[in-house]
């Protein structure tokens, strides 16, 4: 009998019932709200007469919504200028002080975006299964666990039972072997998979990271790659365990603690697939062939290396190929055959649950001190994940890199990433941006996202159009 995937083993392990049709319960540890999604769920608890059965697995903290301006902060909900981004905070507030769910306020320490503070706060651990009415939950399985988003309807169903319906999915392996390049970065590695294997090519898989480039990568940057799995068509993305994992999570604030923790460094050690188990799928890379990647069109596999150009209609094989490319270089304003390197940038947002830890501030940084943004460039925005990432960015003085550059030091919030707050682009702008989606409208209505790594945004800010960073981090070795 071949061994199990780690996957096989967390599904395994949370399996309450399986039904002839491939219908399952899982029970769930974990479950995370924010003000998105949450509403509609507790007023069908309300309207059904249940509470919430496990109060303890349950957390919440605001974070789409809410305004990362600080004047706006500082008077709380109320300061809130959109009125429905208002209500929506308010009414998370309202729902968990009704119901006892413990939430991490706007201005709390411990408040930020549900894919920053989670793993921060030790709300996530291994082995665990954790949900959130947010699709890119599958940024908590970097720490060996098997999470994803849920819907509303599922929303209500964890918060009134801890368990969830679900269907087993396949299993993919996605190996990168060898070290990384001078200036290449884990959002540069999920990029060059997702432009290789395209945004459908992990559909009705969870994948599964491996080989000894995720090994030697920070757990921050294994959240990174894992964040974006969803953009590669799954659902799920994760790693095994290893004394990175295990090192991460010990002291944090909802971590095991005396002998339970010595319990639970066994068992999370077991959390790694068997040398013999099988993969439905198998994709190899090798990581000394990626560069430093930039989206130029509408969909994350519309990607690059920053030294290419945008592809030529005539290239596509279909017909179906060449008309995407021709809408995308159309809502996109560029020409095809453009070099990569000549698109000018208008904004840049350096942030979201895939690039605002603090392992990116300090990036950015690296290429934004004793440089000014470019007179060209209207707006940059450098948005901490996290209250506690905040803290700990001002602490190294940080921000003050950030302001001495002519860029704006943001509160904790999802920001830029989405057109659901006051930070938004203007129709026909290009950003230079570090999240995760880039599809028409994804930061505002008729917003130019081009997707890159926190240093390489930097690079743009300081330089007013896209470039290869490598050339500034040579000059600061020299």
């Amino acid at each position: 009998m071949a061994g199990k995937t780690l996957y096989d083993k967390l599904w395994d392990s949370h399996l309450v019932l399986e039904r002839d049709d491939g219908s399952a319960l899982l029970y769930v540890d974990r479950h995370i709200l924010h003000e998105v999604t949450s509403p509609q769920a507790f007023e069908g608890l309300r309207m059904a007469g249940r509470k919430p059965w496990r109060l303890d697995m349950n957390i919440a903290t605001p974070d789409h919504n809410i305004s990362t301006n600080r004047h706006e902060r500082e008077s709380g909900v109320s300061g809130i200028s959109d009125p429905t981004s208002r209500i929506q905070v308010k009414t998370l507030d309202d729902n968990c002080e009704f119901f006892g769910i413990k939430e991490f306020k706007m201005n709390e320490i411990g408040q930020g975006i549900v894919h920053v503070m989670g793993p921060e706060l030790g709300v996530t651990m291994p082995g665990m299964t954790v949900v959130c009415g947010d699709s890119h939950t599958a940024t908590h399985g970097a720490l060996g666990c098997l999470a994803h988003g849920i819907g509303t309807s599922e929303v209500e169903h964890v918060l009134a039972t801890q368990c969830l319906v679900a269907k087993k999915m396949k299993n993919l392996r996605v190996t990168i072997d060898g070290e990384l390049g001078f200036g290449v970065t884990p959002k540069d590695v999920v990029l060059a998979i997702i432009g290789k294997i395209g945004t459908a090519g992990g559909s009705g898989c969870a994948i599964e990271f491996a080989g000894s480039t995720f090994a030697t990568m920070s757990i921050e940057g294994r959240m990174t790659v894992c964040n974006m799995a969803i953009e590669a068509g799954a659902r799920v993305g994760l790693m095994a365990v290893d004394e990175k994992t295990i090192d991460y999570v010990e002291g944090r604030k909802f971590a095991p603690k005396t002998e339970v923790w010595d319990q639970a460094k066994t068992y999370w050690k077991t959390l790694v697939s068997d040398s013999d188990a099988r993969f439905d799928f198998e994709v190899e890379i090798n990581a000394e062939e990626i560069a430093p990647q930039v989206s130029w069109g509408t969909s994350p596999e519309m990607v690059s290396a920053v030294s290419g150009n945008v592809p030529l209609i005539s290239n596509q094989t279909t017909s179906e190929q060449k008309e995407s490319l021709r809408r995308a270089l159309e809502y996109m304003g560029l020409e095809e055959g453009q070099v990569i390197s000549s698109i000018s940038i208008d904004r840049v947002f350096i942030g979201s649950c895939t690039n605002s830890r603090i392992e990116d501030m300090r990036a950015a940084a690296l290429i934004a001190k004793g440089r000014k943004k470019a007179d060209t460039v209207k707006q940059v925005l450098v948005v901490p994940g996290s209250q506690m990432v905040k803290i700990q960015a001002e602490a190294e003085g940080l921000h003050e890199i950030f302001l001495d550059a002519g860029m704006e030091w943001r509160e904790p919030g999802c920001s830029m990433c989405l057109a659901m707050n006051a930070d938004k682009l203007g129709a026909g702008e290009h950003c230079a941006s570090t999240s995760n989606r880039n599809f028409e409208g994804r930061q505002g209505i008729g917003g130019r996202t081009h997707l890159m790594s926190p240093m390489m945004a930097a690079a743009a800010a300081v330089s007013g159009h896209i470039i290869d960073v490598r050339e500034m981090l040579a000059e600061e070795i020299q």
